[in-house]
């Protein structure tokens, strides 16, 4: 989930290498320590940039862990296009379970979500990062619906998120590992109870 998508417009010279080096020390900070180690001095630090532009741009933890999850839903890879129902939510949930399976981004994922919890601009930017990625595939599930693979009304956004559950909620509750298999049995579970009518 993290190939530059086509289209998008960044900031150029001074301004884009140093939002990249402390989204990057942000990030690495946030796997080793996680939200309660946050610290915006420790991220200067490993960023090599100066205390108060961090201070300056950011002000608080809640704020760059925003800007972090921003930077992480404009790189998210875009959606495979198969012409399949089933190979589409298939893709889905292999690219959420390679992400989760990952030992940085993984990692990264679980300190968000602890920070979530408890922080509720991190849960907010959360749910930003979340509608971007459900709307981007989304359509794939309209495409099905208008090919007649799944019944009139089917709520795009509900299936998505039905393939995702339950990868988060075993990567949250196990300690087994996220493989292929259990990744196409969530796309394989939701579309068959999508094709019931479940999320009219």
């Amino acid at each position: 989930m993290t190939s530059p998508e086509s289209g998008m417009r960044r900031p150029g010279g001074r301004t884009a290498r140093v939002r990249a080096a402390v989204l990057k020390a942000a990030e690495d900070a946030l796997v080793e320590v996680g939200f309660a180690g946050l610290d915006l001095g420790d991220v200067a630090r490993r960023a090599e940039v100066g205390r108060t532009t961090v201070y300056r741009r950011w002000g608080s933890v809640s704020a760059l862990l925003a800007d972090l999850l921003t930077d992480m839903a404009e790189q998210s890879l875009p959606r495979t296009r198969t012409g399949s129902l089933h190979e589409d939510l298939r893709a889905v949930a292999r690219l959420i379970r390679r992400t989760l399976a990952d030992p940085r981004q993984g990692a990264l994922f679980r300190a968000v979500l602890v920070a979530a919890t408890c922080d509720a601009a991190a849960a907010e930017a959360l749910h930003r990062f979340y509608r971007v990625r459900v709307a981007e595939w989304a359509p794939c599930v309209a495409e099905a619906v208008e090919r007649g693979e799944l019944p009139p009304g089917t709520d795009p956004e509900e299936v998505i998120r039905a393939v995702s559950a339950p990868l988060y909620y075993r990567m949250l509750t196990t300690p087994d590992p996220l493989d292929e298999a259990t990744a196409d049995r969530a796309a394989a579970a939701a579309e068959a109870a999508a094709k019931t009518g479940a999320f009219g």
